[in-house]
């Protein structure tokens, strides 16, 4: 029985792997060559660069240390692909990533087949520790949070090519948002928040713990198109009044007039989706809005954003998951929060600093990684998320 239960173990850990490694090459599956080398701007990197990236982790994390006699396919790429981990080593610098020509598309794409025959050979033939196994699923939820990347790098490359042309003509748009919209109300009183039970969570969502809250109310749907465009029309990007002096100064720089890929084209606003460019659909939830937006927009109505842990206490009574949400809290650690030794444990750590948190999840989310608890987090200033509006009060 327990040889029995430990086959079954690596046949599923096997199989999750594959499927996963399989989403990232078929997310890249509509595009051209040319379109795996593209950086616009410093926070969008090159789909061929997250390709390596994730590989890059399950050799360096999971391979070298652990599989005797692993040879590397090639001993530049600890310093091509490694992102920001400081105990690894030297590494390109992240503006620098669009200039990597070589290693080529199909250079990448063979060190993907080295690395995942090497990995299954070593998931058949090695039982996990139950810390390699904590690793192993690490290294598989680090692949899918670039899978989401993914899909907002493939969106910010596009949909700045003047030819807009389409990522997936077929992509599945989300549902409009409900006609009704309503305040829910919630009690002041200690509520518990954070990650409980069994899966996976990442460090930052740890430890549950106990919060006050005063009364709140909070929207039951998020801010449509149609809410977005008043705010607009009504001069929200000229009157400073409803801006933290960041985001004046950020209006101002950017001369920012409407959310990102909004375009106004012949006596219409038309905005790129992953379909290509469309007329706006006034009844869909605003998005691609930065954390000055989101809060300009909620003062202009008399509002504000939910606290991240409002947001968490409320989510079940609320449909949510078409929009990354900007909460009103800064990305900090949980009561109890430590970070682990070496490199994985500057995965989330190092980031709480001068960044904001979001809840909840997006069209570009992989369906695991879409749970109440999760605390994504971005600086106030970035658009190219899939970012929307939830109001409270």
């Amino acid at each position: 029985m327990i040889e029995q239960n430990t086959l079954f173990k690596e046949k599923q850990l096997l199989e999750n792997y594959r499927r996963i490694r399989a989403r990232s090459v078929e997310i890249c599956e509509p595009l051209e060559t040319e379109d795996f080398v593209v950086q616009p701007i410093v926070d969008v990197s090159p789909p061929k660069w997250h390709l390596g990236h994730t590989t890059w982790f399950f050799e360096t994390f999971i391979l070298i240390p652990n599989l005797d006699g692993y040879q590397v396919f090639n001993s530049q790429y600890n310093f091509v692909f490694n992102s920001y981990y400081e105990t690894i080593g030297a590494r390109v610098i992240r503006t620098d990533r669009g200039n990597l020509s070589r290693p080529s598309v199909a250079d990448i794409f063979q060190y993907r087949k080295y690395v995942d025959q090497q990995m299954e050979n070593f998931l058949l033939n090695n039982d996990l520790s139950n810390d390699l196994q904590k690793l192993f699923e690490l290294g598989l939820n680090h692949e899918q949070q670039h899978q989401e990347l993914l899909l907002t790098d493939i969106k910010y490359i596009l949909g700045h090519n003047p030819l807009f042309p389409a990522y997936n003509k077929n992509f599945p748009l989300e549902k409009s948002e409900p006609k009704n919209s309503k305040m829910l109300s919630f009690k002041e009183g200690i509520y518990e928040i954070g990650f409980e039970g069994e899966g996976f969570c990442f460090d930052n969502e740890l430890n549950r713990h106990k919060v006050y809250l005063n009364d709140f109310q909070i929207s039951n749907r998020l801010v449509t198109n149609a809410e977005y465009l008043e705010f607009m029309n009504d001069g929200g990007y000229e009157d400073f009044r409803h801006w933290h002096a960041e985001g004046w100064d950020w209006v101002k720089q950017n001369n920012a007039k409407s959310p990102l890929y909004w375009h106004f084209i012949e006596g219409k606003w038309m905005h790129y989706t992953l379909n290509g460019l469309k007329e706006i659909d006034l009844d869909k939830a605003v998005c691609h809005i930065n954390f000055y937006e989101a809060s300009a927009f909620a003062s202009w109505k008399g509002m504000r954003l939910p606290t991240e842990a409002e947001w968490e206490v409320a989510s079940g009574k609320f449909d949510w998951g078409k929009r990354w949400e900007w909460t009103g809290s800064a990305y900090l650690p949980y009561p109890g929060f430590a970070k682990e030794e070496g490199a994985v444990g500057e995965y989330n750590g190092k980031f709480m600093v001068n960044q904001m948190v979001l809840r909840g999840a997006s069209l570009a989310t992989p369906k695991e990684h879409s749970r109440k608890t999760y605390r994504n987090f971005f600086p106030a200033p970035l658009q190219w998320q899939f970012t929307g509006i939830r109001l409270a009060k």
